[in-house]
C-alpha cells in the first residue's frame, strides 16, 4: 500500500497538533494551511514592495486578484453561456423533430407512452450532449468561476485573520492595529460602526439586483436571486464581527466584482473578449439597468 512520504506526514500532524499535541478545532486548521499562509505572505510582498499602508494593501490586493484572476474566468464563462442560450433555438427544433420521430416508431412498434418517453429522453440527452461538445460549451465548464474564487476568498479571508489576531507573528498584528485609515484606524477590531458591514451588504445586494434586473428570469433563478438576497443581509452582522481587514477586504472585492458585472455588460468589452452576441443582448445595456431599477423601486412612473 502507498505511503505518503513522511515530511508529508509530519506536516499534516503538526497542523492537526495543538499547542499540547492535541487535535485543534478545523477552523484553526485551516488558518493554518499553507495556501493561508501564501495569502499572508503574498499580501505582505505586495504592501512592503508598494510601501502602501495596510489598509490600501488590502483593497489593493482584492483589486488584483479580482482583475488578474476572476474577471477572464468571468468573462469565459459569459462566453460560455452565450454560446449556451444560442444554442436553445437549434435544441428546440431537434427537440421537436425527434418528438415526432419517436412518436411514428412508437406508432410502428406499439411502445407504450412510457418506452417512448424513455427512448426520447435518452435520445435527446445525446443530441444535446453532442452539441455541447460540438460547440465547446459544457454548462459545467460554467461552474470553474466558483470553484476559483470561493477558494481564493476564503484563503485570503484567512490570511487576515491571521494577520489580525497575531497568527502571522505579533509585529504585522501591531503594524495592522495601525494600518487603518478614516473611522476604521485599527484593523485588527471590528468596525464599531458598522460602515463597512452595510456598505458591504448594499454593494452584494446591488450585484444580485443587476443579475435579477433580466426580462426572462426562470424559477430556478428567482429561488437563487432570493437566496443571495438573504445571504447578503446576513452578511452584516457576520460582518460586524470580524476585524476589519477582512470587512474591508470583503467589501473591496464585492465593489471590484461590481466594477466587472458593469463591464461585462459593456457591448466593446464583450466584442473585446470574443463573447457571442445573443437575442438577449443590448446595445444600451447601461441605460436598460436604470430604466429597470427604476422601474422595479418605484422611481419611474
Amino acid at each position: 500500500m502507498w505511503r505518503a512520504p513522511r515530511v508529508w506526514r509530519l506536516a499534516a500532524a503538526a497542523i492537526s497538533a495543538g499547542p499540547e499535541g492535541g487535535p485543534v478545532p478545523l477552523g484553526e486548521r485551516l488558518c493554518r494551511a499553507p495556501p493561508v499562509h501564501w495569502a499572508e505572505e503574498a499580501l505582505l510582498s505586495l504592501r512592503d514592495a508598494a510601501e502602501l499602508p495596510c489598509w490600501a494593501a488590502i483593497a489593493g490586493g482584492a483589486a488584483l486578484l479580482r482583475t488578474a484572476v476572476t474577471l477572464p474566468l468571468a468573462a469565459g464563462q459569459r462566453r460560455l453561456l452565450a454560446k449556451l442560450e444560442n444554442l436553445q433555438p437549434e435544441i428546440k427544433t431537434l427537440s421537436e423533430r425527434l418528438r415526432y420521430e419517436v412518436s411514428v416508431r412508437g406508432k410502428q412498434l406499439g411502445w407504450s407512452e412510457k418506452v417512448a418517453r424513455f427512448h426520447f429522453k435518452r435520445n435527446l440527452r445525446r443530441i444535446v450532449t453532442e452539441l455541447y461538445v460540438r460547440d465547446n460549451c459544457h454548462p459545467f465548464k460554467a461552474t470553474l468561476l466558483v470553484w476559483v474564487q470561493i477558494p481564493l476568498w476564503v484563503c485570503v479571508s484567512l490570511a487576515l485573520r491571521n494577520c489580525s489576531t497575531g497568527a502571522a507573528g505579533s509585529e504585522v498584528q501591531e503594524q495592522f492595529s495601525t494600518g487603518g485609515a478614516l473611522w476604521f484606524r485599527d484593523l485588527t477590531a471590528p468596525d464599531s460602526t458598522w460602515i463597512l458591514p452595510v456598505l458591504l451588504g448594499l454593494v452584494n445586494l446591488l450585484i444580485v439586483e443587476l443579475f435579477a434586473s433580466h426580462k426572462e428570469v426562470s424559477r430556478l433563478q428567482k429561488l437563487a436571486t432570493n437566496f443571495f438576497r438573504v445571504l447578503s443581509v446576513v452578511m452584516i452582522p457576520v460582518a460586524a464581527t470580524v476585524p476589519s481587514s477582512m470587512a474591508l477586504y470583503w467589501l473591496s472585492s464585492s465593489f471590484v466584482g461590481l466594477a466587472h458585472n458593469l463591464l461585462l455588460r459593456s457591448p466593446a468589452f464583450r466584442r473585446l473578449c470574443c463573447v457571442p452576441r445573443t437575442r438577449l443582448d443590448s446595445d444600451t445595456p447601461y441605460r436598460d439597468i436604470v430604466s429597470a431599477f427604476a422601474t422595479k423601486f418605484g422611481f419611474k412612473k
